[in-house]
């Protein structure tokens, strides 16, 4: 047993960027690609990851900063730090729940597709540190081991489910043919989105507005490129943070090249992928009868998308704000905010890239991700102090905006441990009627698609 843990450790060790090739080559050998065209896919999807990496470090290096400036030119004065997932995955990966959480996982993913309850095949096994830490906080909150794992469940269940109703909008607004996306906020936080884009298209004239980034190029030329875009709102985040205007413009260059450097990075990743998934696809349907799969990849692919960063860059400013109306809010937004393009992603997709509706369901998204954070700052705090974390060293308490504020994980750890009857009524059915408002308009686009398919065949 102790070999065991020492080897997924070691694995887990290894972080997403060496694990993801591995996986990738290991699927590619099971299905049947030749080892070089496997380990050519793996080497150069763990390249992109990598480059991911470096952009979002350098976002890290220099939003940060720039974001806890704006606070104290704000007069913020709020003592728990938001360590996001870069603090927060180290923490769930040492809890005795995320020992078992990845051979839960892959076994949860082989049962619902044996099942036919989900299309997902999941490759991301990083992510996996998400249904860890559902797990993680449900043993915390109520010293049960077995619910800890019924966590790891739940979670899971639900990602590979949003895999599948939003994958629809992965292929048709992102172009990521044959690819979705189950993990992280960007998957549990967009359905709030899809009742908002339902209510907007029903509004007289403002169901007209839309605003993208590609519109700001075609009216304004050279002026509205994502790079100019990048640069102008690096600048204006300066600006708010009270540099001066040379750091005001070398924020501003920096955010034009996360613009410019980004979308190659999910190309790479995009280039290692696609021979796997093609074959894997193939072989799936085949042995499945024809039925559609798709590979469950990682939220940060649809950074690519010039739509998202500059929602993402947008959202910078905007989330101190939110964070000042929050009642009761005790949490900085700090190091998630570099990467508030992972939460509103899907969102995006699903207003079509349209910036003025992104703005409406994000600003929706980010207060109820600080305001469910504040409730489980206790318990994130917890499983710091069981990882011996120094983090407590600097603060006697810890959240992230990045599961910290997942809904399924509050809603889960507050029906088996309540504390705020209050909180878990509000929050728990505003979040199923969202999951049922997206299933339901899934079933019926659904519907419509087969309609028009089995209409065109006819025809044909």
């Amino acid at each position: 047993m102790d070999a065991l843990i020492a080897a997924v450790k070691w694995f887990v060790d290894l972080g997403a960027s060496a694990m993801l090739p591995i996986v990738i080559t290991i699927i590619g050998l099971i299905f049947g690609v030749k080892f070089g065209k496997a380990i050519r896919s793996g080497i150069i999807l763990g390249v992109g990851f990598v480059g991911i990496g470096l952009i979002v470090t350098l976002m890290n290096d220099n939003l940060g900063p720039a974001a806890q400036a704006m606070s104290k030119r704000f007069g913020m004065s709020l003592q728990v730090v938001d360590i996001g997932w870069p603090g927060m995955s180290p923490l769930t990966w040492a809890s005795s729940i995320a020992i078992v959480a990845i051979p839960v996982a892959i076994l949860l993913n082989v049962v619902m597709l044996l099942l036919k309850l989900t299309h997902v095949v999941n490759v991301d096994i990083w992510n996996v540190w998400h249904f860890a830490f559902t797990g993680a906080l449900v043993y915390l909150a109520t010293g049960n081991y077995m619910l800890g794992i019924l966590g790891v469940c739940v979670h899971g269940f639900l990602a590979f489910k949003f895999g599948d109703w939003f994958a629809p909008v992965v292929e048709d607004y992102f172009e990521l043919d044959g690819v979705c996306i189950p993990h992280g906020d960007s998957a549990f936080m967009a359905p709030f989105a899809v009742p908002v884009e339902w209510a907007l298209d029903r509004i007289p004239g403002v169901k007209k507005i839309n605003i993208t980034s590609d519109a700001i190029q075609r009216k304004f030329g050279v002026i509205g490129e994502p790079m100019i875009i990048g640069a102008v709102l690096g600048c204006l985040i300066g600006a708010l943070a009270g540099y001066d205007v040379k750091g005001a413009m070398q924020l501003g260059i920096q955010m034009a090249a996360v613009m410019v450097l980004m979308p190659k990075m999910v190309k790479c990743i995009m280039d290692g992928l696609m021979p796997i998934s093609e074959v894997a696809k193939k072989k799936m349907e085949k042995r499945f009868h024809g039925t559609k799969f798709y590979i469950g990849l990682d939220p940060a692919i649809l950074l690519g998308d010039t739509q998202v960063v500059s929602a993402g860059l947008l959202f910078v400013p905007l989330t101190i704000l939110i964070a000042m109306i929050v009642p009761g809010n005790r949490i900085l937004p700090f190091g998630d905010l570099a990467t508030i393009g992972f939460f509103i992603a899907l969102a995006v997709g699903i207003h079509k890239g349209n910036l003025f509706r992104t703005l409406i369901s994000g600003s929706i998204i980010m207060y109820i991700t600080i305001w469910i954070a504040n409730q489980t700052i206790p318990l994130t705090t917890a499983l710091a102090k069981a990882a011996n974390s120094n983090l407590l060293a600097r603060s006697p308490e810890i959240s992230a905006l990045d599961q910290g504020g997942c809904p399924i994980t509050y809603i889960l750890t507050q029906l088996l441990h309540t504390t705020n009857v209050t909180g878990l009524i509000v929050i728990g059915l505003l979040y199923v009627f969202c999951i049922v408002f997206t299933y339901v308009q899934y079933r019926r686009k659904k519907i419509a698609k087969e309609a028009a398919a089995g209409e065109q065949a006819a025809k044909d």
